[in-house]
């Protein structure tokens, strides 16, 4: 009986939110709310309102509302993106307030004013599928405007997104002077190649690095059990990738030990991983060029910052420490430590993925099945057993927290609340002792973030927002 008193409905759901409304609050709170309170009186309500559309919630940095139409909800929020891009024309990038917007149609509960369920859900994730000033929809809306409206739209396949049973295929729609060719994306074509080559470091290991995509030059350096070529194929890399070889030309390499590089090395430390990095770059032949940290690499990072500082333009860290595991004085560290190591002997080359199991659900708890499996595989065919110890212990006892004063570079540190593997404070601690650091915290328990989690368009936005202000 309670089923049948809970009223339903068919809307058409736009969600919207503001593109690093966080770095534009952080560096001027006062100018962002006036603009954005501009934007909404002039534009964003009174459109929203002439396609007969309604409000239903405002957050801070974003808005819900409901279409009777979805031809209405469309043509509402293709009217908004380009005037968006018109009153932006004039400004520097860093002072622009950008939207991106998601549009679904399905079913939703009515309880009052209040919309639930999970039209809405899907609304918000498409949301955070858009590119800055774009607009995504799902498949219901497609197969209802395409034949209705004259815009151009790109497949970009079937997403898997948080909290919603099936993948939702997702649509991109093209406005004035977007670029629709496909990017490398899970839904079709690549239009990105890498060109792979080969560098010598001073001690005689060969390095294997890639170049991808056009703009500004960023360098990536290497992580834990990174693969040049699998890596693209990954469920857990793409998005990032796809990402930064979008907006910029992406140097990325695989460490000593792994990957494509050499994996019979005398060295694995991280000396060594420093000498790495200093030689890619080197052969890439950029001068001056961001620079981003993942896990250990945030650590590589700070020390090439702190002695080539006149090549470094932009500093970005994510999910990483200053000090090792055995470098933190917690109680019991070695004896972990050493047990996790006797785990790795016995077990990492094995088919069954048992033992890489328990390093894969630290890196990404909340992943699905396919992309636990696949993790697992990548940490198999990458390395071999013995150089996932050595990797490990030299990670293990990294400690650069003595650089971290003298890094003179602008820096954008980020790091998930929650997440299992690298604890929160030690992100917290690197933005605090690194002067004039930016710091975001971004929700979620993965150290790894996945697309289809909501700390991925945060940290997509944050990340871009903070690399545009340096071009």
């Amino acid at each position: 009986m309670a089923d049948e008193a809970v009223e339903r409905r068919l809307a058409a759901i736009l969600s919207a939110d503001v593109v690093g409304y966080a770095h534009l609050m952080g560096a001027d709170e006062a100018d962002t709310l006036a603009r954005l309170k501009a934007h909404r009186k002039e534009l964003i309500d009174p459109t929203i309102a002439r396609f007969r559309g309604r409000i239903i919630k405002l957050m801070g940095d974003g808005a819900l509302s409901e279409f009777a139409s979805v031809v209405d909800a469309v043509r509402c929020a293709v009217e908004i993106q380009r005037a968006m891009a018109e009153r932006n024309a004039s400004l520097a990038h860093d002072r622009r307030i950008e939207l991106r917007i998601g549009i679904h149609l399905g079913d939703v509960i009515v309880e009052g004013d209040d919309l639930y369920g999970d039209g809405i859900n899907i609304a918000a994730r498409l949301e955070g599928l858009a590119e800055p000033g774009g607009i995504a929809i799902s498949q219901q809306v497609f197969d209802q405007v395409e034949a209705k409206l004259d815009l151009r739209y790109r497949d970009l396949g079937e997403r898997r997104v948080k909290n919603i049973a099936k993948p939702v295929r997702v649509y991109a729609i093209g406005l004035d002077g977007d670029d629709l060719t496909a990017r490398a994306s899970a839904g079709g074509a690549s239009a990105l190649r890498q060109e792979v080559r080969f560098c010598r470091t001073p001690d005689g290991v060969s390095i294997a690095y890639a170049t991808v995509g056009t703009g500004p030059l960023l360098v990536k350096a290497a992580n834990w059990l990174n693969h040049l070529e699998y890596d693209w194929q990954s469920p857990v890399w793409r998005h990032l990738l796809e990402e930064l070889a979008g907006h910029h030309q992406l140097i990325r390499y695989d460490e000593r030990g792994n990957g494509l590089s050499d994996w019979d090395v005398a060295d694995i430390s991280f000396e060594a991983f420093v000498r790495d990095l200093e030689t890619v770059v080197d052969a890439a032949g950029p001068e001056r060029f961001a620079l981003l940290g993942i896990s250990q690499g945030c650590a590589v990072s700070l020390a090439y910052a702190v002695r080539h500082p006149e090549r470094v333009t932009r500093l970005v860290l994510y999910g990483g420490y200053a000090r090792g595991r055995c470098r933190r004085g917690l109680p019991g560290a070695a004896e972990r430590a050493e047990a996790i190591l006797t785990l790795m002997r016995q077990g990492w080359g094995q088919e069954n993925p048992a033992f890489r199991q328990i390093f894969t659900s630290q890196f990404m708890p909340d992943a699905t099945a396919g992309q636990m499996q696949w993790f697992n595989e990548l940490q198999r065919v990458t390395t071999s057993p013995d150089n996932a110890v050595r990797l490990r212990q030299a990670m293990d006892e990294i400690e650069v927290s003595d650089l971290l004063g003298r890094v003179s570079v602008p820096t954008l540190v980020l790091h998930c609340r929650d997440e299992a593997l690298v604890p929160f404070e030690e992100g917290r601690r690197m933005a605090r002792m690194i002067p004039g650091a930016h710091f975001i915290a971004l929700e979620g328990r993965n150290h790894l973030i996945l697309e289809d989690e909501p700390a991925w368009p945060r940290f997509r936005d944050e990340v871009n927002a903070f690399l545009r202000s340096g071009c």
